[in-house]
């Protein structure tokens, strides 16, 4: 037997789990990113394990690089090659603008103007090819583009989703001439309505695709040399995994790679306690990532954005980021307002108490100054880290307190406060925005950060009950391990459903399944089964905004399918529109590779564990009401029925969790916090 490992590259910590198949023992490390090259933290990572190369069977690597790229604008040369007219889609965007007041924004596409060419071809919207483009055409753009220095080229013909011929002729052309293999078709990746985001997740693609390439051969270089030989697969934004040749192709689909592993991650958690609406909470050292799973299915979106005007419209896990992580930098506006991110101080130079030369106070500065963390026992130790309260003290008394007239704990309170209040916006935007009532659901909190906030989190939404799993603070990079394959397809019909015969929208899914099974069978990753989910797209006609509507996995008729939409309809809108004709705008298939089940086992309690002996000490951490004498406990030897009442703090290698006053916390058959109102636990 072997041992499998899942790693998660994140802004300020890489996280590395492993699973030895034959016992089911797990080891787990946080060792410092290093974003100069992710690859050295990930084998510093396999030595913090223990990891020997030689029983290593498999590595699944979720990863940001792809998002940061974007982020900070650090990728490739794109040049883009449009249908006559069309140059400038990616820069008119929609009728939308960054800023709720004023018309000021501005815009800067990743494709440049001097980089996007046009040339004459046209398909109408129904499939038919009226110009065909030349070839002579077709090299004259390459010649110019590669003059200009562009590295990728896409090509994004208008109506390319109702019929690629044009495109794909066009690529053929560029594949002969262009000197390496970054050409992109719209198409192979989106055959879908909306030239404006079909384009912009092309040049997406294109913008990442050489780093994601780059980056995957350096890692591999460096494994080999180190003597492992076998798979390396990728998670995707979708919650699934893909092998590397799948990512070269369809680097678009590693952004929000490492946040995904972690839904994946909570929707088996939420299997195994019995929980099927949970609210994944993921606080990690450089942002917030949020998601919800109803009915034990995580949700998923059509597209995201990762800044104003550049929209991924690629199948995706429904996540939403902001920056409020623990290196979240708090900061005063002209208006004397405190705000909580976007920016981070990330690892490097990481927050004011680590002394790296963090100088800007943080989120993780506030929760050090009133005693939630402890300064010798905090995430990355074994890399020699100790915290330094001080110069928490200082950078926040000076660039906070001085400023809003308070002492320096009190300010570190108001940027807990904070922080807390926009986490808790971040989950009513995905749950009351979404007609969801969040005291349905159960919250897991999780990452490095996200236990510190999780009872908090409790009060202010209302929620019944708080799960903090075995290993929080790595619960993505244990997701890597959990997570199934998947591949996603979508087409495009923009047809009423009275005009389409439902055995040729099944056809179509049916085909698509067909290809999902070919090509996890071809990137050989081990699993027991294969099957399907099918989705529509779907809206009255004409109306613009779609609802996303599961269909069942067995041919039906149009009655079926209608009456499915106006389910999902009238729970998203509190009603339906009547007898209007319903349109179904696309077609969505994902097919799913089940990996064979891993049982991680939580490290047991030692036989003599009682809830005395788990006691470390006591301090005072700071509650509403100011500093309280709390309980610290040894997460590793509190026993299996562990019942106790906060305020308390419970630490562990990983995370530290913090129980509020008026709050309980116990210990459940699967190792798992769950932290309860006191009233509520006793019913």
């Amino acid at each position: 037997m072997t041992v499998i490992v899942g790693i998660d590259i994140g802004g300020t910590f890489t996280d590395l789990v492993s699973l030895d198949e034959a016992t089911g023992a797990v080891r787990v490390a946080k060792v410092p990113s290093t974003p100069a090259d992710p690859s050295l933290a990930l084998l510093e990572g396999l030595r913090a394990i223990g990891a020997e190369i030689g029983r290593i069977g498999l590595i699944i690597h979720g990863t940001t690089i792809a998002t940061n790229a974007v982020v900070e604008r650090k990728g490739a040369r794109v040049g883009l090659i449009m249908t006559e007219g069309f140059r400038d889609v990616i820069e008119l965007r929609r009728r939308d603008r960054p800023d709720t007041y004023g018309l000021k924004g501005s815009f800067r596409p990743l494709a440049s103007r001097d980089c996007r060419l046009e040339i004459a071809e046209r398909t109408d919207f129904r499939g038919n090819a009226s110009r065909r483009p030349s070839e002579r055409d077709v090299r004259a753009a390459a010649e110019v583009l590669l003059a200009r220095g562009v590295e990728v080229v896409v090509v994004s013909f208008i109506n390319a989703y109702a019929n690629p011929a044009n495109e794909r002729f066009a690529r053929e052309v560029l594949e002969k001439v262009w000197p390496n293999p970054y050409v992109v078709a719209a198409s192979d990746l989106l055959p879908e309505i909306r030239e404006f985001e079909r384009t912009s997740t092309a040049v997406l693609n294109g913008y990442v695709q050489p780093l994601i390439v780059r980056y995957l051969n350096s890692l591999m270089d460096s494994l080999q040399a180190a003597g492992f030989d076998r798979e390396v697969l990728i998670i995707q934004s979708n919650g699934g995994v893909m092998s590397q040749a799948v990512a070269r192709r369809h680097a678009v689909n590693t952004i929000l790679s490492g946040p995904a592993a972690g839904v994946a991650a909570v929707g088996r958690l939420g299997e195994a306690c019995g929980e099927h609406n949970l609210i994944a909470c993921d606080v990690g050292g450089t942002s917030l990532d949020i998601a919800v799973v109803v009915n034990g299915r995580a949700a998923t979106a059509r597209e995201a954005s990762l800044e104003y005007g550049l929209p991924i419209r690629v199948p995706m896990l429904d996540i939403r980021t902001a920056g409020a992580g623990g290196g979240s930098i708090a900061w005063i506006d002209r208006a004397g307002v405190l705000n909580i991110g976007p920016h981070s101080a990330g690892a490097d130079p990481g927050p004011v108490c680590y002394g790296q030369g963090g100088s800007a106070p943080t989120v993780t500065d506030a929760n050090l100054l009133l005693g939630r963390i402890n300064p010798d026992n905090p995430i990355g130790r074994e890399a020699g880290y100790r915290l330094d309260r001080a110069a928490a003290e200082r950078a926040i008394g000076e660039e906070i307190g001085r400023t809003l007239g308070m002492d320096a704990v009190a300010a570190a309170w108001a940027i807990l406060q904070v922080a807390n209040h926009k986490i808790a916006a971040s989950i009513r935007t995905l749950t009351v925005e979404r007609g969801l009532d969040p005291r349905d659901f159960a919250l897991v909190a999780y990452g490095g950060a996200g236990p510190l906030h999780a009872a908090a989190l409790l009060q202010e939404l209302g929620i019944a009950k708080a799960l903090v799993p075995t290993w929080p603070g790595i619960t993505s990079a244990l997701g890597c391990l959990t997570a199934d394959v998947r591949h996603d397809f979508v087409l495009s019909l923009n047809e009423r459903l009275e005009r389409l015969e439902p055995g040729e929208l099944y056809g179509i899914m049916e085909e698509h399944f067909a290809a999902g099974r070919r090509l996890i069978q071809d990137e050989g990753v081990a699993v027991v089964r294969v099957y399907a989910q099918y989705e529509a797209d779907m809206a009255y006609d004409g109306q613009i905004h779609e609802v996303r509507t599961p269909l069942p996995s067995e041919p039906c008729g149009r009655a079926e399918i209608r009456a499915a939409f106006e389910a999902v309809y009238a729970a998203q809108y509190g009603d339906v529109v009547g007898d209007r004709p319903v349109r179904v705008v696309t077609l969505r298939t994902a097919v799913i590779g089940v990996r064979p089940a891993l049982e991680p086992r939580p490290p047991a309690a030692p036989a003599d564990a009682s809830l005395a002996g788990a006691l470390k000490e006591r301090r005072p951490v700071y509650f509403a009401e100011g500093f309280r004498e709390s309980p610290v406990y040894d997460r590793e030897r509190l026993p299996a029925d562990a019942v106790f009442a906060g305020p308390a703090v419970i630490e562990q290698g990983d995370a530290t969790t913090v129980v509020e006053p008026g709050l309980r916390c116990a210990v459940d058959a699967g190792g798992n916090l769950v932290i309860q109102a006191i009233a509520e636990a006793k019913e």
